[in-house]
């Protein structure tokens, strides 16, 4: 599976590409990569995403990477934001590859990144200090008048609370649990939305923002299940709604209020998530994770790895049949 993935995604350069952004590059797909190749054991591979991210993406004047990148345009990183779920990612893969491929330089630079994290993309929460910190999309330009935009699928509990526990950075675990809060209030109400506005009286849609469950809060589910949080209700609201579905199909976007699928896709990598999350609701032997198919996007692609990895490390029982 990691070698067809690595030749449908990966560039000699080691370059991530999405193919269907323009063929760019984004320092999340940096990171997402890193992480495959540090949990599968390729450090070539590995060695090669971090030295292109590195000289592409971290070129911001602290350790935080731009977010995107164009091959085709005169100036290939037209926007110097970060994204701070890219930065986790590759916080925590370079993190899990000095400890794989024994490089403490790695480590160092994951120290650094989790530094400028903290410090640019933890925010108070508006409602005060009985509320725990929040992690934001990016350094800038996610607050508003009454508090901040916020994505619950950036906080990736597993990621956060590994990187916080090696570095002493108490700040990140309790913005972990925050993350873990705000999504489990949300789906008192229905499935989680891909967007959120915070604010001193609550959780609210963000203006201009998408608040049904489509591409972004899909990971929500994959990474609560990762992270061993099988029982959290988000994972709940997301299989219920993905049983409403045919079996040859799975919701991509999915109305809040309702539960009702507003878009359904075939493709392997969105249905490997749905059988996942069934099957741990459903506290099954056995689920009906898909084949990996070179066919699959990059995202999508990258998707159902995850959820292998997170089958094999977390929900043993759900094992593809």
């Amino acid at each position: 599976v990691w070698l067809a993935w690595r030749s449908s995604n990966l560039d000699p350069t080691g370059r991530v590409i999405d193919q269907l952004q323009q063929n760019s590059s984004h320092s999340e797909g940096q990171g997402y990569g890193m992480l495959l190749a540090a949990s599968l054991g390729d450090q070539r591979s590995f060695d090669r995403m971090e030295t292109w991210a590195r000289l592409n993406l971290a070129i911001r004047s602290d350790n935080l990477m731009a977010w995107r990148w164009f091959p085709d345009d005169p100036v290939k990183v037209p926007d110097l934001n970060n994204a701070s779920d890219g930065d986790l990612f590759r916080a925590w893969a370079l993190l899990r590859a000095s400890r794989r491929f024994n490089v403490p330089e790695y480590r160092e630079t994951a120290g650094l990144i989790v530094t400028d994290l903290l410090s640019s993309c933890i925010a108070p929460h508006p409602a005060g200090d009985a509320h725990d910190p929040l992690l934001i999309p990016g350094a800038q330009g996610f607050g508003t008048d009454a508090g901040f935009i916020y994505n619950p699928c950036y906080a990736m509990p597993l990621a956060m609370t590994e990187l916080a526990t090696e570095f002493d950075a108490p700040a990140l675990a309790r913005a972990a649990r925050g993350g873990v809060e705000v999504a489990r209030t949300l789906a008192q109400d229905g499935v989680v939305p891909d967007w959120v506005e915070v604010t001193p009286n609550g959780l609210r849609a963000a203006e201009g923002y998408s608040f049904d469950s489509g591409y972004e809060a899909m990971r929500l589910p994959l990474y609560l299940i990762w992270s061993g949080l099988r029982d959290h209700p988000a994972v709940h609201r997301y299989a219920e709604a993905q049983e409403r579905v045919a079996p040859s199909l799975a919701a991509t976007v999915i109305d809040r209020q309702t539960g009702l699928a507003l878009a359904t896709s075939n493709d392997p990598g969105y249905k490997a998530i749905s059988a996942l999350a069934r099957c741990t609701v459903r506290q099954s032997v056995g689920s009906q994770i898909p084949r990996f198919s070179t066919e699959s996007p990059y995202y999508p692609g990258t998707l159902q790895v995850f959820t292998m990895i997170a089958q094999i490390e977390a929900s043993p029982m759900c094992i593809p049949i």
